[in-house]
């Protein structure tokens, strides 16, 4: 159980503004992982264990990309009790993202809308902070490395940086995501469309395949889509997953509606909106991708999961996994017990 409760720091995190608190958070993260400080936040890990796309989980909660960009702070995170870590977007050259103020909260929806950007340090500061982690994966714990573009490479030209992450994340990746639907990239979303997500994961899968052979082992791909697809979009999304041999599917990210939220303040601002709003859009893709898919092929659920029951949910929508990120801002770490638990007795 974790020594300090999270309304304590909650109320003094959210009197800063959005972007300084992640920072602090991070930075405290860092700094305190491997010391006897971590108890602070620390919680037990449940024990629930899945097999999925060959990899097993100790437990069927993680944690989604872009809380923490560089992989700083992988073992800090890994004691709050998560069976799996998502870190990145990496990209292979640093930015600095977009102009800020770019991260909003909206407290009354439990919502968060960020227009960061892929902000981060590159693939040689990244794969480095991957290395120096030691005890989240020594205890079993499964890391996913999640890999972008560059926001200055021409869009034509995005394969290039896809194969350039994954030639620097796979060896060190127990899964690589692919980021292809953030709305914070120009044209990033683009790559979900037919031709375009075609030749992308037929280049990934043809480099994934020489990898092994070098590697000696075959490091599962999962691509990461976006919310506000409609139902046809899904299933070329679906079958082109099949087409090339992909592992499986991360559903969903951050979405460009602003529905759920109307009249609020910080709604209209530019960006992904993330949070319980998501929550539904997030789980009828889910549900589309596994009625296209069929049983069997992985799906990663994330998207407003805020408590036990919306957990529960993506499990009932028909993912295998579930990821959260604003959950965790708005919870603390009690959340990551409380949905493998819920989980685990499902």
């Amino acid at each position: 159980m974790s020594l300090l409760p999270y309304g304590l720091a909650r109320r003094f995190l959210f009197g800063l503004d959005p972007e300084a608190a992640h920072d602090l958070t991070i930075s405290g993260l860092a700094r305190l992982q491997d010391t006897p400080l971590r108890c602070a936040w620390s919680e037990t890990r449940v024990d629930d264990p899945v097999t999925v796309a060959g990899l097993r989980f100790p437990n069927r909660i993680g944690l989604a990309a872009g809380l923490d960009k560089n992989g700083r702070c992988i073992d800090a995170l890994g004691a709050m009790g998560f069976g799996f870590i998502e870190v990145g977007t990496v990209t292979p050259k640093p930015q600095p993202g977009n102009p800020k103020p770019r991260m909003f909260r909206l407290p009354e929806a439990e919502a968060l809308i960020n227009r960061m950007g892929f902000n981060n340090d590159g693939l040689a500061a990244f794969v480095a902070n991957v290395q120096r982690a030691k005890s989240f994966r020594a205890a079993g714990g499964i890391l996913g490395l999640n890999i972008g573009k560059n926001a200055a490479t021409p869009i034509e030209r995005a394969v290039d940086d896809y194969l350039i992450g994954l030639d620097g994340v796979a060896l060190h990746a127990d899964y690589v995501a692919v980021n292809i639907s953030s709305p914070n990239t120009k044209n990033l979303r683009a790559l979900q469309s037919d031709e375009a997500l075609d030749a992308l994961l037929g280049a990934l899968a043809a480099r994934r395949d020489e990898l092994a052979r070098t590697l000696g082992r075959r490091v599962p791909m999962f691509v990461k889509i976006a919310p506000d697809l409609d139902e046809a979009q899904v299933d070329v999304v679906a079958a082109t997953l099949r087409r090339h041999g992909l592992d499986g599917v991360i559903a969903t990210n951050t979405t460009i509606s602003r529905e759920a939220v109307q009249g609020l303040r910080h709604a209209e601002e530019t960006g992904g909106l993330s949070g319980r709003p998501v929550a539904e859009a997030s789980n009828r893709v889910i549900r589309r991708l596994r009625a296209a898919l069929g049983a069997g092929f992985p799906i990663i659920g994330v998207g407003g999961v805020m408590d036990a029951q919306d957990a529960r949910a993506k499990l009932d929508a028909g993912a295998d996994l579930v990821q959260i990120y604003t959950g965790l801002i708005y919870r603390g770490s009690a959340l990551v017990g409380e949905a493998a638990r819920a989980l685990a007795r499902r």
